[in-house]
């Protein structure tokens, strides 16, 4: 599958809708029911009702998702490459390592839920984007799985969610997240390795980081931070400039957490493709065009315009407004 051949909502195999709920619930469930065929997974039907509720703010106490870059799409693609790699896990490691169904619902709860820190309740009146929470956002979350877990009766494992969501951000050194059994760990790299490899196998990942993500670092204080003395630091100087570091970034994501921290997790998920994996292949590509774009400089390359999945009006205008008026009030 090229990259010019996929849809730009659908995941790397071009088959799945990853901006409909429904349909990654269906394709979870359809690998799942062949992994263990005749198992009831109770939770499936609650946990995409609640996680469709949380994003599109008709949860009572929240807003839907504002974030552009870590909307509903995003995580939702996330969700199914962490099904992807538990279904091949099973398919392969003796039975002493498997996951077994409730980890592996466990697994797919945290990977739905794993950026609902983004989300604003209604008493975050003082913060006008989800964006904000970025260098908070996986504790918030955490925060939400110990409350959650429990009334979709998987409250034993609430601690251990609250724990391996960790995983997928920064907050916290890996060597500090604590939970009872290796399997937990490795569930845990599983969600991590699906949270970086999905979004740089995205077909639009280029346009997102330079149109989407920088706008949120500019919210969140990250693209330029303010010193105590006042000075900034250009971390990133614009969308553009965002995009000269993505090289590195994901050198140092592969090297480091896909293939260092993570173990190579990525691999379990290449026995349903016959040996291959669409996911780094299609992350390859993607740098292999940022490369060549960067040798030309004719940004006018990235051109694709892809949809966006938030839970408010007019996600894009507003964001791009909020970050203006943050550049300037830094500057100022």
């Amino acid at each position: 599958m090229t990259a010019e051949a996929r849809r730009s909502d659908y995941d790397v195999t071009d088959t799945v809708a990853v901006s409909s709920p429904a349909d990654v619930r269906a394709a979870i469930e359809e690998l799942f029911g062949k992994v263990w065929p005749g198992h009831k997974f109770a939770a499936f039907p609650y946990v995409f009702h609640d996680f469709e509720r949380l994003f599109s703010g008709r949860m009572p106490g929240y807003f839907g998702v504002d974030t552009v870059y870590h909307d509903q799409q995003h995580t939702l693609d996330i969700t199914l490459a962490t099904a992807r790699l538990i279904a091949g896990h099973e398919l392969q490691v003796p039975d002493a390592e498997k996951f077994g169904p409730e980890r592996a619902m466990l697994g797919i709860v945290v990977a739905l839920f794993h950026d609902v820190g983004y989300l604003r309740s209604m008493s975050d009146t003082d913060v006008p984007n989800g964006a904000e929470f970025t260098t908070v956002h996986v504790s918030r979350g955490a925060a939400f799985l110990r409350d959650y877990l429990p009334k979709i009766e998987l409250g034993r494992w609430a601690d251990v969610a609250a724990e391996i969501i960790h995983y997928t951000g920064y907050e916290r050194p890996f060597k500090n997240i604590v939970a009872p059994d290796p399997r937990d760990h490795k569930l845990g790299h599983f969600i991590g390795t699906a949270d970086l490899m999905a979004q740089m196998a995205d077909r639009c990942y280029l346009e997102k980081c330079r149109d989407r993500l920088y706008a949120e670092f500019v919210l969140a204080g990250v693209a330029l931070p303010v010193g105590e003395n006042g000075h900034v630091k250009v971390r990133y100087a614009s969308g553009l400039d965002l995009l000269r570091q993505t090289p590195k970034f994901v050198f140092d994501m592969r090297a480091k957490r896909l293939d260092g921290e993570f173990h190579r997790a990525y691999r379990y998920l290449e026995i349903l493709y016959g040996g291959r994996n669409p996911y780094i292949e299609s992350i390859d590509r993607n740098l292999e065009y940022l490369q060549r774009i960067l040798r030309s400089e004719n940004w006018r390359l990235l051109r694709r315009q892809p949809p966006v999945f938030t839970g408010v009006e007019d996600s894009m205008t507003t964001t791009r407004t909020l970050m203006l008026g943050a550049i300037k009030k830094v500057w100022g």
